[in-house]
């Protein structure tokens, strides 16, 4: 059985997002942006985030197929097809996940138990985002308790090592280790740096 992978999001704050804010721009992805049907929150993150979010999306479609859903600050859990457009990137901006606004922590709880109810009782929920703190694991945990699990070598990694190391494992077609969040070591040494990708 498959698990279920849920991806953090990419921020919009950050260079990236301000090209796409700019209302003059006029490369692609930013015109489709701004268009009546927008574009997928998978290409638009993947936009942002660059290798990190590749890494995360590449692997989750890799070894999770249809059960992949993507973090939002507001709007739960999103599948990463679902179409998105400017306005939406405003609105996820406005909310800070940090500060466990209810803005954040209410839609994704619905979808996380959502996903409960739904989900085979054998399958893992595997988060692919941040472990070090309980920005994401804490209200994850609440609803799926030790069934949320994330991976083992993403201890100590930061994010381009992390991104890095789940395109290798696509390429490789390997699918990491995983332990359950609840009661696991989450902060470790960083590990030796990633050979040259292939």
């Amino acid at each position: 059985m498959a698990h279920v992978f849920l991806l953090s999001p990419a921020r919009v704050d950050g260079r990236r997002a301000q090209l796409l804010f700019n209302p003059n721009a006029t490369f692609d992805l930013a015109v489709r942006l701004r268009s009546s049907n927008g574009v997928t929150i998978g290409e638009v993150f993947s936009f942002l985030s660059g290798l990190y979010f590749r890494g995360k999306l590449a692997y989750a479609s890799r070894f999770g197929g249809a059960s992949t859903f993507v973090i939002t600050t507001d709007r739960g859990l999103l599948t990463p097809d679902a179409h998105v457009g400017i306005e939406d990137l405003r609105a996820f901006g406005a909310v800070d996940i940090a500060a466990a606004e209810e803005r954040f922590i209410d839609p994704l709880r619905r979808d996380a138990e959502r996903i409960l109810s739904d989900v085979d009782p054998t399958a893992g929920v595997v988060l692919l985002g941040s472990i070090a703190t309980g920005k994401y694991a804490d209200v994850l945990t609440s609803v799926f308790g030790e069934r949320l699990l994330f991976p083992t070598d993403f201890v100590g990694r930061g994010d381009m090592s992390r991104g890095g190391l789940l395109l290798r494992c696509v390429d490789e077609a390997r699918e990491l280790p995983y332990q359950p969040v609840i009661g696991a070591v989450r902060r470790g040494t960083r590990p030796p740096k990633l050979e040259r990708r292939r």
